[in-house]
């Protein structure tokens, strides 16, 4: 297979979608038939830190968006926000501040949502061709890979993680690519070291598993849980290749089904990823933080998630915390003839309905996060990312 073209139809994260054209290693075709891509994300802590605990998180360097990325294929000092590869994946070093004042949509003169492009790389060979209506990202051979991996300077394991995942998908398998809001919710993840160290936690709707991994390198046990037999054996396999990673912070990552459409956990041990009942007791009577990332895209969804998360914060012996990372979208939508941000509204009603709900022994208390933590991966921390704190108490 030397090209891979995905046409209108499907759905490109953001992490892939400015800088498609690069080289990629294509692993395997999954069970949809769709191809998997191995990328490795980088993590920019300083070496002499050296993992620091504590509640602000431990000495890491500070990495500010606003700086250009390092060289890269674009050459040294290349224009913020180009795309350069780290460690064989494409990404953006820098957040997004063209045309983005405030946390309004931009419209042209006829009210229509005007998007605002990024420049094109020095690179690009045809600038009056479109940037956007189809990817070819360049299929690399294991062989190929090695060579680049040999040409590449050497980086501590410690620092590396890799992630098999999709690069485009319809709607109902997002979860198999990497989205910006689950590397905005690892680096904050890894600033709060104090909220995971040693601990048993837990991921809603883990995806390809990144920010699980994460949390890994310093929790005691993590729950990563999602749907679909599919996705929780890429989420396996995320897990088998960062093995290095948690074995480093102690910690164990259990890969189970957790469908929020459910009440109760399937223990059936024929089904792949079931739970067993040990597994079922450590989770209630231990976790103390649940987080997920970037599944507020469907209002049904997002309703059958804060059940869950009200069903959770029941069941468990301990006070737990919440971390939720969304990004806002803006979308043109024939219903209102305008630009809204549906998904997003939708989220937001259902934290303050969660933060009015009390039944006499549990209540929450619902804070956003300020984006002001250290960025530790590369990606575009960009203003519409944002991540909302839920604690649930017992009312004393």
């Amino acid at each position: 297979m030397d090209e891979v073209t995905f046409r209108s139809g499907t759905v490109l994260s953001d992490v892939h979608l400015y800088t498609p054209n690069q080289r990629h290693l294509m692993v395997r075709l999954n069970g949809a038939g769709q191809p998997v891509f191995q990328s490795q994300f980088k993590l920019l802590w300083s070496q002499d830190s050296q993992m620091d605990s504590g509640a602000e998180g431990g000495g890491y360097r500070h990495v500010h968006t606003q700086e250009s990325p390092p060289a890269g294929p674009s050459g040294p000092g290349s224009p913020p926000g180009s795309g350069y590869s780290l460690e064989g994946f494409s990404v953006q070093a820098r957040a997004d501040s063209t045309g983005q004042e405030g946390a309004c949509a931009q419209l042209d003169e006829d009210g229509d949502l005007d998007v605002v492009r990024r420049p094109r790389a020095a690179s690009d060979t045809d600038p009056a061709e479109p940037q956007r209506d189809k990817v070819h990202p360049t299929i690399l051979t294991q062989e190929e890979e090695d060579f680049l991996e040999a040409r590449a300077p050497e980086s501590c394991p410690q620092s590396i993680i890799k992630i098999e995942h999709t690069m485009a998908t319809p709607l109902e398998d997002v979860g198999k690519q990497v989205w910006q809001g689950a590397l905005f919710l690892a680096d904050y993840i890894l600033f709060r070291r104090d909220l995971f160290q040693g601990r048993t936690v837990l991921e809603l709707g883990a995806g390809t598993g990144f920010a699980s991994i994460v949390a890994a390198t310093m929790a005691q046990t993590v729950y990563c849980t999602d749907v679909g037999a599919d996705l929780l054996a890429m989420c396996q396999q995320n897990i088998a290749l960062n093995t290095h990673l948690a074995a480093a912070g102690g910690g164990v990552v259990k890969v189970r089904e957790l469908d929020w459409l459910k009440d109760k956990l399937c223990t059936d041990p024929e089904v792949p990823f079931s739970w067993s009942e040990e597994d079922i007791s450590d989770l209630y009577d231990h976790t103390t933080v649940l987080f997920a990332a970037e599944v507020f895209y469907d209002d049904d969804l997002t309703d059958a998630l804060f059940r869950t998360l009200c069903q959770l914060s029941r069941r468990l012996k301990n006070a737990c915390t919440a971390l939720l990372s969304v990004e806002k979208r803006f979308n043109f939508t024939l219903r209102h003839l305008d630009v809204t941000c549906e998904a997003y509204d939708h989220f937001r009603s259902s934290l303050h309905a969660l933060e009015k709900l009390s039944d006499g022994k549990l209540r929450f208390v619902v804070e956003p996060v300020e984006a002001s933590f250290p960025q530790l991966l590369i990606y575009e921390r960009i203003q519409h990312l944002e991540l909302w704190k839920i604690i649930a108490e017992p009312i004393t």
